[in-house]
C-alpha cells in the first residue's frame, strides 16, 4: 500500500467539518466510498456534507448513507462559509481528474485544503493533497485503510458501504487487482456483520423491467472487429426514450461483450444525449486501455479506462475506437 500522505492525516484530523464529492454519474465504489467515509468521519464527532451532483441512482440507494446526499451547490456554499478557518476540508473520492468533479468543479476545487483519495493510475494530480494508490483494488479500499489509521470505528452501516464499494470495482473479486490484502478487508467486514448474499443480491438481482428492455436492445447492436478480439456494444439516447429505462441502468453492460471468449477489448459507446458520446473500455489481454483512453482526455487503470467525446455521433466514435484498437492489438 502507498502510505497515507501525513498532510492529508491532519488536514482530516483538524477538521470540524468535511465536504465529501466523487464523479459525475457515480458508480458503486464511488458512492460505498463516499457514505463509507461519511460514516467513519460522523463517528469521530466530524460534521459531514455529502455532495453528489444528481440523486443517488435507484441502483445504489441500498447503501446506507444515501439519503443524506445532498445535491444544493449553495446549500454546500453556505456549509462551508459557516466554518471557522482551519476547520473545513473537501475530500474528493475516486476522482482521476478535476472535470470529473462535475459542472460545479470550480465551487469545490475553492474549498481549501483540498484532498483527494483515488486509485486510477491516470490520476491528473489535483487538489492541495493526492493520496494515489494504483495497486489498489478500489477507493473502497483506501477509505478503510484511512479509518484504520485514524483509529476510527468501521460501523456495520460503513463496513456494508464499503463492501459495496470493493465488491464492484473489482467485478465480484474478478480483477487482478484483488489482492490479498483486499480479500482481508473484505473479511473484516463481513466479520461487522455484513452479508454477502444480500449485498449481491441488491448488487445483481435488483434490475427492473426497463433496464433489461435495454439491455436487450443493447446486446442487439453487438459487433465483433479485429478477428473477433473487440467486442463492442452501444446505446442511444432513441434506445433510453424507447425502453423507459435511466442512464444508470447501463451500468454492467460492458460485461457482456467482454465475456466472449475471443474477445481482449470490450468496448461500451453510451450516448446519453445527442453529440455526447462516453466511452468504456474492459480489456482481460495485455492491451492497455488505460493508456488508449488518455491519448482522448481519458484515464483509468489497464484493464479498465474511459473517455467522452463531445459534438459527435456514435457512428464517428466508433471508427475512431476501433482504429485505435486497431493498432494497440497489432
Amino acid at each position: 500500500m502507498i502510505p497515507i500522505p501525513e498532510q492529508l492525516l491532519a488536514d482530516v484530523r483538524q477538521a470540524g467539518h468535511v465536504v465529501l464529492a466523487t464523479h459525475v454519474n457515480p458508480d458503486g465504489d464511488a458512492l460505498g466510498s463516499l457514505f463509507g467515509l461519511a460514516d467513519i468521519l460522523q463517528g469521530l464527532g466530524k460534521t459531514v456534507f455529502p455532495y453528489l451532483e444528481e440523486p443517488v441512482s435507484h441502483l445504489y440507494d441500498f447503501i446506507p448513507g444515501s439519503q443524506s446526499a445532498k445535491t444544493d451547490i449553495a446549500e454546500m456554499q453556505e456549509f462551508v462559509d459557516s466554518c471557522g478557518a482551519g476547520d473545513v476540508v473537501c475530500i474528493a473520492l475516486d476522482c482521476g481528474d478535476a472535470g470529473r468533479l462535475g459542472k460545479e468543479k470550480d465551487q469545490l476545487l475553492a474549498v481549501s485544503p483540498f484532498l483527494v483519495i483515488d486509485h486510477h493510475h491516470g490520476n491528473t494530480a489535483f487538489g492541495d493533497t493526492l493520496w494515489l494508490d494504483a495497486g489498489s483494488s478500489s477507493t473502497g479500499e483506501l477509505v478503510y485503510e484511512l479509518a484504520l489509521a485514524l483509529d476510527a470505528e468501521v460501523s456495520s452501516a460503513a463496513a456494508y458501504a464499503l463492501y459495496v464499494a470493493i465488491l464492484t470495482d473489482t467485478g465480484s473479486f474478478h480483477y487482478d487487482t484483488t489482492s490479498p490484502r483486499t480479500l482481508r478487508i473484505a473479511a473484516d467486514l463481513l466479520e461487522k456483520g455484513v452479508s454477502p448474499e444480500d449485498v449481491a443480491g441488491k448488487v445483481y438481482d435488483s434490475f427492473s423491467l426497463q433496464r433489461l428492455r435495454l439491455m436487450q436492445m443493447v446486446l442487439a447492436t453487438l459487433e465483433l472487429h479485429h478477428d473477433e478480439q473487440v467486442g463492442i456494444v452501444h446505446v442511444s439516447s432513441e434506445m433510453f426514450a424507447g425502453s423507459g429505462a435511466e442512464s444508470g441502468d447501463i451500468e454492467g453492460f460492458i460485461n457482456y461483450p467482454r465475456s466472449i471468449k475471443s474477445v481482449q477489448v470490450a468496448v461500451f459507446l453510451k450516448e446519453t444525449q445527442k453529440g455526447f458520446v462516453g466511452v468504456s473500455l474492459r480489456a482481460k489481454g495485455t492491451c492497455d486501455v488505460a493508456a488508449i483512453a488518455a491519448k482522448y482526455g481519458g484515464g483509468g487503470h489497464k484493464n479498465a479506462a474511459g473517455f467522452r467525446f463531445a459534438d459527435t455521433t456514435l457512428e464517428a466514435v466508433r471508427e475512431t475506437v476501433l482504429t485505435a484498437l486497431g493498432k494497440a492489438l497489432g
